[in-house]
């Protein structure tokens, strides 16, 4: 890339020069008279210019009352797939995510938030621990999920950011506490900020289907109905198991560096990843594998201050870095010891990405075939959800095509 980049220098200023070569030739040839001063505007080369990643920002608020099983078990095994999904824009976009799981009033809580964050690795530990449980078919807190959904989660100040929040329930808001803000006021303030509201029925309550039409409405939103199960796109494939194993692997790779606070975030993120890598299914894990190897996954897989990357890269050198800071596996090392070490974890992390990538290009076109030999399952939760952000993406300059959707 640096090369790349000096070439288009040279390139430039050779422009310039020929461009302007005759003005001051004339100017040299007439020494009686006062040099010709050429003001030239600095050259800016397209291929010079910042571009900034588009971005992508989206909260799921989630009911899980005792009947919504099927869609939280749904929502474990398909929350990668969405990610990969939007990681498959042609600007690979950054990728945010957040959570909000509720009940009611009188349940084992009403709300639980994680924050938004580009760790999904830890917004999925927390939602392995959702079991649907409490409330029913009656009215739910909805209000109060929306709104701290909303008000609460760090939102971007960028309007060209795609924020979205996917509300996903089985049974309507209640209106008739006195103490809430209702859906309405909080759809104003979201829409002020740039964030559209798509609400995803489960089931077949009229009350239900009235009120969460009325939200998507207001909200600018789509509405859509799914079976109580999710009826999600649920396919083994050949390939799952060795890319879970893989993807076990891959994060082995990762080293980290920092003060004690750092190491603190960062052994809370690594918690999260062994978690999942004990209680996820094949399946998930193999989602999660594709879309860490993906440009817009590489924040989640990385975190921050990881060394291994940030040494390839150029963006520290290892002798600038305090040996308390360096991972505790590295420090008794000598300097040429541990350089050595970093550049085989880099080298392993290389050849794992390359058959990580090959093993899901055939996932996916294994899983594509699959899906239409079954009729192309149109009216399924991963169909649906493609369809809103295929759609309302489009404005803030993330282009889909239509075989973008991952399973």
């Amino acid at each position: 890339m640096k090369t790349k980049l000096i070439a288009l220098s040279v390139f430039a200023a050779t422009a310039v020069t020929v461009t302007f070569f005759p003005t001051i030739q004339h100017a040299l040839a007439n020494a009686t008279q006062p040099p010709i001063i050429v003001d030239l505007d600095p050259v800016i080369t397209p291929a010079l210019a910042k571009i900034d990643k588009p971005k992508i920002e989206v909260v799921f608020v989630l009911d899980t009352t005792g009947s919504m099983s099927g869609l939280i078990d749904a929502a474990k095994e398909k929350i990668w797939s969405i990610a990969s999904t939007m990681a498959s824009a042609q600007n690979a976009p950054d990728i945010k995510m957040g959570l909000v799981a509720y009940r009611d009033r009188g349940d084992a809580y009403v709300t639980q938030s994680v924050s938004l964050s580009s760790d999904l690795d830890s917004m999925y530990a927390k939602l392995m621990d959702y079991q649907a449980d409490g409330g029913g078919y009656s009215p739910e807190s909805v209000n109060q999920a929306l709104y701290e959904a909303v008000n609460n989660m760090p939102w971007s100040q960028d309007q060209n950011t795609y924020k979205i929040v996917f509300l996903v329930g089985d049974a309507p808001a209640h209106m008739d506490y006195q103490d809430d803000v209702k859906y309405p006021e909080t759809i104003k303030v979201a829409k002020t900020k740039g964030i559209i509201i798509n609400t995803i029925q489960a089931g077949q309550d009229s009350e239900t289907t009235a009120n969460w039409q009325q939200m998507a409405s207001l909200a600018n939103g789509d509405y859509f109905q799914v079976e109580q199960s999710g009826n999600a796109v649920a396919i083994v494939t050949p390939y799952d198991k060795k890319m879970a194993a893989l993807s076990k692997e891959l994060d082995d790779t990762r080293l980290y560096y920092g003060d004690r606070e750092q190491k603190e975030k960062q052994a809370n993120k690594l918690a999260a990843t062994s978690k999942l890598h004990e209680l996820a299914s094949d399946e998930s894990r193999a989602r999660r594998a594709e879309f860490n190897t993906t440009a817009s996954g590489k924040a989640n897989f990385l975190g921050e201050n990881e060394l291994v990357d940030a040494i390839v890269n150029g963006d520290v050198e290892l002798a600038s870095i305090n040996n308390e800071d360096l991972p505790e596996s590295i420090q008794a090392m000598p300097t040429e010891e541990q350089a050595i070490f970093i550049q085989q974890k880099a080298e392993k992390r290389d050849n794992l990405e390359v058959e990580m990538k090959a093993l899901a290009e055939k996932r996916n076109d294994y899983l594509k075939k699959q899906v239409e030999a079954e009729g192309g399952k149109k009216d399924s939760f991963d169909a649906k959800i493609f369809g809103s952000i295929q759609a309302q993406t489009k404005e803030k300059g993330l282009i889909y095509s239509a075989d973008s959707i991952k399973y």
